[in-house]
């Protein structure tokens, strides 16, 4: 029979519990009221968290305090895009362009993004090949075209722990380190999207890593942290 969150689990979550799982943890386990992904034997709490970080708000605010608590966020660095039919036999198979980096957690972060300094949260982005697998076409639905499908997991290819703020500033690599930036600058110095760029200082902000450096027309300015200190 399966376990008590197994029933509405996905393919990938299922995949990278069994990956994560060590001999002695406690899969499914309540812990406070609350269910836990993996109990590790240390007493660490693990929680797989595919989508959106908002939903683990609640088990957080209850346990973070007493307990170790370790978010894992699978990120798609390879994927690639297939076409099944209604048995399951894959009609196509093709690479998708889109590559994704630990950067793209903070889409992730902005839900909480200042409780990545607490000292008992550590999050742990798993860069992953993955199948994504979609019906044959597209469907309209109320003027929308949806185009759903199955994350399915490969291969895990890198591991990424934020421990905490100077892990997170780590992903920024050297961007705003030299001069004030724009949030478009910044977005051009990482190579990403404006609203990932968007998220990205709205998180780091919240953490100290980059602060408020003024204006430049009616574009807010970021900067390091302590720079224009050290730059006196």
């Amino acid at each position: 029979m399966p376990g008590i969150g197994e029933l509405r689990e996905g393919p990938l979550h299922a995949a990278l519990k069994a990956h994560l799982a060590r001999p002695g943890d406690a899969l499914e386990a309540r812990v406070g009221g609350y269910v836990i992904d993996l109990v590790r034997a240390d007493g660490e709490l693990v929680e797989i968290q595919t989508g959106s970080f908002s939903p683990l708000g609640p088990k957080l605010d209850a346990l973070l305090d007493g307990h170790r608590v370790r978010i894992v966020h699978p990120v798609a660095a390879r994927r690639r895009v297939v076409r099944v039919d209604g048995d399951g036999q894959v009609l196509s198979a093709r690479r998708s362009p889109a590559r994704g980096r630990a950067l793209h957690v903070f889409d992730r972060l902005v839900s909480f993004p200042s409780l990545l300094g607490h000292p008992h949260l550590t999050v742990e982005v798993l860069l992953c090949a993955e199948d994504h697998v979609r019906a044959p076409e597209p469907v309209r639905v109320r003027r929308r075209t949806r185009d759903p499908g199955e994350r399915r997991l490969v291969e895990v290819l890198e591991t990424v722990e934020l421990c905490g703020p100077q892990d997170a500033a780590a992903l920024l690599g050297d961007a705003a380190a030299e001069a004030p930036c724009t949030t478009r600058e910044l977005a051009q110095a990482l190579g990403c999207p404006l609203v990932l760029a968007q998220r990205t200082a709205y998180c780091l902000r919240a953490l100290g890593v980059l602060e408020d450096a003024g204006h430049r027309g009616r574009a807010p300015l970021h900067r390091r942290a302590g720079a224009a200190m050290a730059s006196r």
